[in-house]
């Protein structure tokens, strides 16, 4: 019989027990939503923030967040049609040294990703020109992204509940930013395009305006969702936030090297070598 959660706190925590359960036995489950057709956005999100103390309570730290599905241009694809987000912890951001082992995720896909670090926190209803002021460096680099639900198939609660499919983030080399500098970073982060290839051929190209108009624009929306959600953190300074694909998102295997191109923007593309 179908159930709801109805306010439970025990299936609450069943429900984030599952989920760390099969992340770590590197095992596929059917989407929750499959005999919880009740199962809402908020009810998702209160998941998330239990799979969050577990995960604090055996000794990973939050250094972040990830924002999902923020590319209109793959919304049909996963019939997925708003962002999502969710933590990333000190186990599972690494900066561009060596190669990233496959072996912990389930059916990894790599997306290119525009990454922000903030200084200080920024407040609900900021335009992107005021955000901006909140962040001293740019980044970018790759998010690989993981589903426990098989052949990537599920509903936008499934996706919240399951870390937001986030699965590990490579960041390249950071480029603070100056004071002055602020307003050519804005127009860049709106107008940026960048080339993905695998193995040297191309696999796809996106631009900038891919990401809700851009990863600023991205960035503003998920910091005003977040101050309605129950994760119970805000973003804070020294925090990293990737700010969705730019491209579409690809299945990757071990001995694949993926690399990025940008242009447009005051940064390096980026190489990754998956074992």
């Amino acid at each position: 019989m179908a159930t709801t959660l109805a306010g439970s706190t025990a299936e609450i925590g069943a429900l984030a027990d599952r989920i760390l359960a099969a992340s770590d036995a590197l095992r596929s489950i059917p989407p929750l939503t499959g005999d919880r057709p009740g199962l809402t956005l908020a009810d998702a999100y209160r998941v998330s923030a239990a799979v969050a103390e577990r995960r604090v309570a055996r000794g990973e730290r939050p250094v972040g967040w990830k924002i999902g599905f923020t590319n209109r241009t793959i919304w049909d694809e996963y019939d997925v049609h708003a962002p999502i987000w969710g933590p990333v912890y000190d186990t599972t951001v690494s900066d561009g040294a060596g190669p990233l082992d496959l072996a912990p995720l389930v059916e990894p896909r790599i997306e290119p990703e525009i990454m922000l670090r903030f200084g200080r926190t920024p407040e609900p209803g900021m335009a992107a020109a005021d955000l901006m002021d909140c962040i001293d460096a740019v980044g970018h680099g790759f998010e690989v992204v993981q589903s426990l639900y098989p052949d990537w198939r599920f509903r936008p609660e499934d996706t919240v509940a399951a870390f937001a499919l986030h699965g590990r983030l490579r960041t390249g080399p950071w480029v603070e930013v100056r004071p002055d500098e602020r307003p050519a970073w804005v127009e860049a982060l709106e107008t940026f395009s960048l080339r993905l290839a695998r193995d040297g051929e191309t696999q796809d190209e996106g631009r900038a305006a891919n990401v809700l108009d851009g990863p600023l624009h991205a960035c503003a929306h998920f910091v005003d969702g977040l101050a309605d959600d129950p994760l119970a953190r805000v973003v804070g300074p020294g925090d990293v936030v990737t700010t969705g694909t730019i491209t579409r998102a690809f299945p990757v295997r071990p001995g694949e090297t993926w690399t990025t191109t940008l242009s447009g923007i005051a940064l390096p593309g980026c190489a990754i070598t998956f074992a």
